[in-house]
């Protein structure tokens, strides 16, 4: 934008000196070619015409300040020095284990150059209702713990006390913030993240300019009765003026309607929601591709277009690695032959020394378990196990089976006994963590991993079985998936002392297994990793020597320690060495951070086991002690020191304690993983020796697993520090991390792999996993083995350095693959974090990872906001984290969600469950509150947009049919000619005629009978009294009305009998009826302009309506809404007086008009048709002839009786054939809806009629009534043919669930079937009584959007199920035609349905007569192949013919049509063409809370509008799973999700979506959404 400030003037652009202005030129012809981006040509642009622009210019300060609007960014000093309000934080308010400076630096870098071109981003529009948390939730300060497993977090009682009396005061207040303003039209929500983008209707114009504005206004539906659609049916202003053109036929498809210069339809020209859209769109500017030269092929192999690998990329260059040996195992001669033999010998020679100290939840002392003590209780322990649990003859447990041991963090002297007595039972323990709640995050994992095991058996103390959760009876709760579990206490009192003569059996450490360590994979799954007794031994004997380790030496241990460094250490080695453990609770670090420093101090510890957080949290703490000296350290083991930031956590910790006395090289990083142990540790160093060198890489060069040096550009380096050198007796390789184990070469980064005696022997149960991981042989570069030693994945991805030094720079499990690039999880988290982070989400609280989606991994950001962080303030970190990812890693986030405070789920110690995120995140059950998609940035694998083959004309299609053998796509109903028909009636030409026959011939014969709610007959019509009535309404048009023939009146009467008689009173006066549904009295300011505006389309000049209406067409309500003074002569026919007309009226010829049938499409064209006499007559005829109708039949009509077939079923067809109609008014079912059901069964109906939304309703309100039904005595047995009444694809769905659910009370699945019309003709098909059933067929959807029609089979994937609509009427003859070239097309595509019949109606009835439009929509030839020259009629819907098994009643084969959708709903995109309906099935599957669905677009972008019936925090869930069905279903990227509430997609009478309305509603701003989503 601020470029725009540079811009000479037209006339100075002429006075540039010539080479100029031809570069100039170029530049414009590359961009409008598609070879530069806009970005590229400004920067060009502004390069060329800087020597040429006046230097006052440049120093403008309007440019200047609009520079500075853009970019609201934090001040330098802001940013580099953090205040001392984050200093006394509590928790971990900087992590720093992800906090290196340098990439703090890298990142503000990062930005600040994204601060140049900054993207205007639009911010997503949310209801100020939605996600107020409970009270509970808003006082509930969230735990700050951070990412990796175990880290917690602390909290200060104080700052937790102040933070809850906060949140307590001003919950209120912060729900105000952050939920920014009202409704969607609060002005808050609409600004944009980096200040507004000036000139928005100046490049809206631009958008416009080249699309063509044809101001069509658009009608609102007439057909809504339903009052929950007041708020949809878009309110308009009433007196709409019509333009020029009419209001024909909807439009064409390049024509834009909602432009929004000042469309009709009353859009300001700056809608917000526009200006939003507008501004994705100019985020989403790309250069253009150059056209594609052949067709789209579409084979699942060829869909995806495959990113073709950088040719610049890094390759690696060395020479194959070898593996590294570490130091030989020194030969100890007092080593002990079993671990178990250690602990008897301390036992009884060193009873008085201290073993392990445990401490209170102050941090203080609280009871020293001895080595006498150990090996007593063990003792005590494992006799009882096997001695006292069952009899003599049938003990509980033997030797080898597996015992759980469940006992809580702080007790670790239970632990320690129980685990020392399962070993001397030699009974296999298997440490859990301690189920909480019955659902605990990854609990069911565990349970299948107890039960995989065959665990029965549970060892507790007693303190832990009083806490767990219980049933009402006292009993422990079965946890989910668990087995059934027996619960032992362990506490002394408990045990039985064995006998003198008893003693365990010790054997030498063999290959047997000792225990189980259970692991997490990064599915989620959990594993048992079995260690043999002989592993555990050779591995203290590996940590003793690479430690160092010596007798009564003193360890201070802050690992959980059940599992990896804190079981080997603190457990093992300590016994091995007769060591001093302290092991510090993470409960006790929670209160007292520094608790493991003062005991590192008071006991003089030469050990400390530690992980980065608790470095970081001393860090924090470290000004409440200043006299800790840490000189006693000669080993500070950092046992995540394998994570890439630990680095700086090391530093930091070194640069503030070294002043205490910690020793620079006591720092000792290792590497550990529960397959291979550990995998290596850095020995502690010499006094004064140079410290080990760093390594500087490059991102771009890890992301290719390549190692480079970096040079390029400090903002995308990681800086790792060594882990030391491989174990002693250990070797270590390196191999590829996917495919075959091939060898790495020197300087790639691979999978560490370590063989020695000292790694886990396999997954419990799992022998395919094992042999992958536990006995892998490395292979050369041509496969072949190298060595025969079996080595074990470690699962950490690292590379060997100079020297031997080992560097991890990622695990296997926080891999992101995306386009063949690797990305690691951690870095993306640590780049996250150095955004400025502190007023929105917590450090601790993120997670990333990745999901599947169209054919590649997708990043997912997952973080904890902070209650108070206001919404601006999330959307502007989100947008800045999206940047400087991108920058850094050069990788693009798909999705960055923030969840509420406290709602993640959590490990055991605090970290977060990574796994059973993404689980919720892909079932919908995240409920975030803050979400951003940027599908378009990272979603590069789409197919090309398909190119339009030009020049091919409608003749080489036909000759290319012939060719192939195919049929040119038609088919016809039976002949009328043929058929023979004795009936009286044939001899009449006019409708009014043949009720005078019937009034004379058959007086009392009842056409009509009308029911109520009840199901009472409240209104009946004989062929007499129907005659009466209709005479008495002509006299009366004649004197009150002064009608002359030919004049159009408009009747207004709720559905029934009364309708019909004005309709034939009309008839014998020579009037043109018009049938309009009445106004809804609850809804006038929506439904009284439909009819106001038929009234003056129609002309017409008077309106006939009951005594109620009449007052409601002239009440106080609605004048609101329309001018009521101008009503044409309003007659009402309720009392009417005895006279008849001297002579009835009989038209000239039958092609005179009888009626005008108006109606509302599905894209909100008002359009009427007229109907000629002859039609009418030949459309009762097809439809008798169909149907058998005679005057025997009863047929039962549940429909709205104003337009389309409904019209004619309703008050034309019985007075042809004679047949008696029972009449159901559709809503009378609202208030019954056993109605139309309980009439067919009275009745015992043969042929039955009803509309999609009656057959809804009965599916879903009767669908748990069945019984119901049953008891009522309702039998469908009688139905031959349920017919629905449609102008659609048939919904086949509602159809199968209608026939499933009530074939349990006779109704036949032959049964339902579904009739065609449109608007050209109303009844193309109609299943009828005989003749073959309706067929259906599967269609490849691909195909289909090729206007292809490919035929597979059943359960095919992307394969659409459609159904025949009904038989082909007789006398109809039906061609598939291309829309573009109007040429005949073969049976294997899609083209639009061309009819010829003689019930074609004659023509739209406009204002002005638009011929052009009439005679291309009614009367049509097609350009080709047609020698007879037939006319033909577009029905504006496209579909397909194909030729089936089944014969016909001629005896030919049977031609099905297909119907698959209106052309004028159709998305173009990308070159292809979408029904709306194929996309909304999609996503209407996706998540049990959508009620309703649909999509439409604008300006090239999808918007997808989801009814959400559960509750509002479930919006956002939508939003991922939205965009993500429809790129893998349909190859389309989101534009716009719209989540609004249940009602407010508008539907017409037909049950037909009205998605152009909808879009009228959107852009006018109208829908009051829950929430708007743009995806960038």
């Amino acid at each position: 934008m601020a470029e725009r400030g540079l811009e000479p003037a037209p006339a100075a652009v002429a006075a540039l000196p010539p080479e100029v202005r031809a570069q100039l030129a170029e530049l414009e012809l590359e961009l409008s070619e598609g070879d530069i981006t806009q970005k590229g040509y400004e920067k060009k642009r502004s390069k060329l015409l800087s020597p040429y622009i006046p230097q006052t210019q440049e120093a403008d300060p309007a440019v200047q300040k609009e520079h500075r609007n853009q970019t609201p960014a934090p001040s330098a000093a802001q940013t580099s020095a953090p205040s001392k309000y984050h200093r006394t934080r509590s928790g971990g308010a900087r992590d720093e284990r992800y906090r290196s400076d340098i990439h703090t630096e890298a990142v503000q870098a990062a930005l600040a150059k994204h601060k140049e071109q900054k993207m205007a981003l639009p911010m997503p529009t949310k209801r100020r209702s939605t996600f107020v948390q409970s009270p509970a939730d808003a006082c509930t300060p969230p735990d700050t713990s951070s990412a990796s497993e175990d880290e917690g977090s602390l909290r200060r009682q104080a700052a937790l006390s102040a933070a809850l009396q906060q949140s307590l005061q001003n919950a209120e207040s912060w729900i105000n913030r952050s939920i920014q303003g009202s409704s969607t039209s609060s002005s808050a929500s609409s600004t944009l993240s980096h200040g507004e983008v000036k000139g928005t209707s100046g490049s809206l114009a631009d958008v416009f300019a080249n699309t063509r504005i044809e101001n069509f206004s658009a009608p609102p539906d007439v057909t809504t009765t339903t009052s929950s659609s007041s708020s949809s049916s878009s309110i308009r202003p009433a007196n709409i003026d019509l333009p020029a053109s009419g209001i024909v036929k909807g439009m064409h498809k390049g024509s834009n309607r909602s432009s929004l210069m000042d469309t009709a339809d009353g859009v300001p020209v700056n809608s917000r929601v526009s200006t939003k859209i507008q501004q994705l769109l100019n985020t989403l500017k790309r250069p253009k591709r150059p056209p594609l030269k052949e067709f789209f092929v579409d084979d699942s192999e060829e869909i995806v277009e495959v990113p073709q690998p950088d040719p610049n990329q890094p390759k690696p260059e060395g020479r194959q690695m070898t593996p590294v040996k570490g130091e030989p195992l020194g030969v100890i001669c007092n080593w002990p032959p079993a671990l178990e033999s250690a602990l008897q010998r301390w036992g009884t020679t060193q009873a008085k020394c201290p073993c392990l100290t445990a401490l209170d939840v102050t941090g203080k002392p609280v009871y020293t378990l001895t080595y006498g003590k150990l090996w007593s209780r063990s003792l005590k322990l494992a006799y009882t196990l096997l001695n006292k649990l069952g009899t003599k003859n049938e003990p509980v447990l033997k030797s080898g089976d597996r015992v759980a041991l469940v006992y809580p963090n702080n007790d670790p002297v239970m632990f320690m006994v129980a685990f020392y007595g399962c070993l001397l039972a030699e009974v296999i323990p298997v440490p859990i963590e301690v189920p909480l709640t019955r659902k605990d995050a990854g609990g069911q994992q565990i349970g299948f991993l107890l039960g995989s095991c065959g665990v029965a058996l549970a060892l507790t103390s007693e303190v832990c079985l009083k806490g767990l959760p219980k049933t009402q009876n006292g009993e422990i709760v079965q946890f989910k998936g668990w087995p059934r579990l027996k619960w032992v206490v362990t506490d002394s009192k408990y045990l039985s002392k064995p006998p003198k003569d008893w003693q365990p059996h010790i054997s030498p450490a063999g290959t047997e297994p000792a225990y189980i360590e259970y692991k997490t994979s990064k599915e989620g799954s959990v594993m048992g990793v079995t260690v043999s007794r002989l592993a555990m031994l050779s591995h203290c004997q590996a940590l003793s020597q690479a430690c160092n380790y010596s007798e009564g030496e003193t360890v201070v241990n802050v690992l959980d320690f059940k599992k990896d460094a804190g079981l080997w250490h603190g457990m093992f080695a300590n016994v091995m060495n007769k060591m001093h453990t302290i092991s510090v609770p993470y409960s006790v670090m929670k209160t007292c951070p520094l608790s493991w420093v003062q005991r590192v101090h008071a006991h003089k510890a030469k050990v400390a086991l530690v992980k980065c957080r608790d470095l970081h949290w001393a860090m924090m703490a470290h000004r409440d002690q200043r006299d800790v000296s840490l000189s006693s350290l000669r080993m500070l083991i950092v046992t995540d020191g394998a994570n890439p930031w630990s680095v700086s956590s090391c530093d930091a910790f070194l640069s503030l304690f070294q002043s205490h006395g910690l020793k620079p090289e006591a720092i000792c990083p290792c590497a550990t993983s529960a397959e291979a142990m550990t995998v290596a540790i850095r020995r502690p160093g010499v006094p004064g020796a140079p410290l080990p060198g760093r390594a500087i890489l490059s991102m771009n060069g890890l992301s290719y697993g390549v190692i480079r040096v970096n040079t390029e550009d400090k903002n995308s380096a990681l800086t790792v520090q060594d882990v030391g050198h491989v174990m002693p007796g250990g070797m270590m390789c390196i191999v590829r991390p996917d495919g075959p184990p091939q060898l790495c070469k020197t300087d790639e980064i691979g999978e560490i792999c370590v063989s020695s005696r000292t790694g886990g022997m396999m997954y419990f149960g799992l022998a395919g996993v094992t042999k992958s991981t536990f006995e892998v042989i490395p292979v050369n570069s041509t496969g072949s083995p190298v060595g025969d030693v079996p080595f074990i994945r470690s699962g950490l991805l690292g590379f060997v350095g100079p020297g031997s030094l080992v560097f991890v720079v990622g695990k296997m499990d926080g891999l992101l693959m995306v386009s063949g690039r690797r990305h690691n999880a951690d870095d993306i988290v640590a780049t996250g974090l150095a955004v400025e982070s502190i007023k929105t989400v917590y450090r601790g609280r993120i997670a990333v990872f990745s999901v599947s989606v169209f054919y590649d991994e997708r990043i997912v950001v997952v973080a904890e906001q902070r209650p108070d962080a206001s919404e601006e303030d999330s959307f502007q970190w989100m947008s800045r984290v999206l940047q400087a990812i991108d920058s850094i890693h050069q990788v693009g986030v798909y999705c960055l969600a923030l969840v509420p405070a406290n709602t993640l789920p959590k490990t055991p110690l605090g970290g977060i469950h990574i796994s059973q995120t993404k689980q919720l995140f892909l079932e919908g059950s995240l409920h975030p509150c803050n979400i951003l998609m940027c599908p378009h940035t990272c979603v590069t694998n789409l197919p090309k947009p398909r190119q339009k083959q030009p020049g091919v004309g409608p003749a080489s299609v036909m000759v290319g049919n012939l060719v192939a053998g195919k049929r040119i796509a038609q088919a016809a109903g039976r002949d009328l000619g043929q058929i023979e028909e004795n009936d009286l009636v044939r001899k009449h030409q006019f409708l009014a005629e043949i009720l005078q026959w019937r009034a004379q011939a058959t007086p009392d014969h009842v056409l009509f009978m009308l029911l109520n709610a009840k199901g009472t007959a409240v209104c009946t019509a004989s062929c007499l009294h129907l005659h009466k009535r209709a005479e008495r309404i002509a006299s009366v048009l004649g004197d009150k009305g002064h009608l002359n023939a030919g004049d159009n009146v408009v009747l207004l009467y709720p559905p029934g009998i009364e309708l019909i008689a004005a309709f034939y009173g009309c008839l014998y006066a020579g009037c043109i009826p018009v049938t309009v549904r009445p106004p809804h009295a609850q809804n006038l300011t929506a439904t009284l302009p439909t009819v106001r505006m038929i009234v003056d389309v129609s002309k017409a000049v008077c309106i006939l309506t009951t005594q109620t209406l009449m007052r409601l067409l002239r009440s106080r309500e609605a004048a609101a809404a329309v001018d009521v003074k101008t009503w044409p002569t309003i007659i009402d026919t309720d009392d009417l007086p005895r006279k008849r007309l001297p002579q009835l009226y009989k038209p000239p010829t039958p092609e005179m008009l009888a009626y005008l049938d108006f109606s509302v499409s599905t894209t909100g064209m008002l359009t009427g048709v007229k109907m000629s006499h002859s039609a009418v007559n030949a459309l009762c005829r097809a439809i008798k002839l169909q149907c058998e109708l005679y005057s025997s039949r009863q047929i039962a009509i549940c429909l709205d009786p104003y337009c389309g077939l409904g019209f004619a079923l309703w008050c034309l067809c019985s007075v042809y054939s004679g047949h008696q109609s029972i009449l159901i008014p559709p809503m009378e079912l609202e208030n019954n809806l056993f109605l139309w059901l309980s009439t067919v069964n009275q009745y015992k109906i043969r042929d039955t009629f009803c509309s999609y939304s009656v057959m809804e309703l009965c599916t879903k309100g009767l669908g748990n009534q069945v019984e119901v039904l049953k008891t009522r005595g309702i039998n469908l047995s009688c139905i031959r043919t349920c017919v629905v009444v449609a102008e659609e694809r048939p919904r086949i769905a509602l159809q199968l669930s209608f026939s499933k659910l009530f074939k349990d009370i006779g109704l036949s699945p032959r049964a339902v079937s579904t009739t065609f019309g449109s608007r050209v003709n109303v009844a193309i098909c109609l299943q009828g009584t005989s003749g073959p059933d309706p067929t259906t067929v599967y269609v490849d959807l691909k195909s289909l959007r090729h206007d292809r029609v490919r035929l597979v089979e059943r359960g095919a994937p992307q394969s659409l199920l459609l159904s025949e609509s009904g038989k082909i009427l007789p006398g109809v003859k039906v061609v598939i035609v291309n829309p573009e070239t109007k040429g005949p097309v073969g049976d294997s595509h899609l083209g639009e349905i061309w009819v010829n019949s003689p019930h074609t109606a004659s023509g739209y009835y406009t204002i002005y007569d638009s011929e052009t439009l009439q005679a291309d929509h009614f009367n049509t030839r097609l350009s080709f192949g047609d020698a007879a020259q037939t006319l033909w009629a577009r029905t504006g819907y496209l579909g397909f013919v194909r030729r089936t098994e089944l014969t016909a009643a001629t005896g030919e084969r049977h031609d099905a049509l297909y119907v698959v959708g209106a052309l004028d709903e159709t998305l173009e995109l990308r070159g292809l063409r979408y029904h709306p309906i194929d996309i909304e099935t999609s996503v209407s599957r996706i998540h049990r809370s959508i009620a309703e669905c649909a999509v439409f677009t604008w300006t090239n972008l999808l918007v997808v509008v989801v009814e959400l019936c559960g509750s509002e925090q479930e919006a956002l869930d939508l939003v991922p799973l939205v965009t993500n069905v429809v790129l893998e279903e349909h190859y389309l990227i989101v534009g716009v999700v719209v989540v609004v509430d249940p009602g407010v997609i508008p539907i017409n009478s037909r049950g037909e979506k009205q998605r152009m309305h909808l879009r009228d509603s959107f852009l006018a701003d109208q829908l009051d959404p829950i929430y708007v989503a743009y995806n960038m």
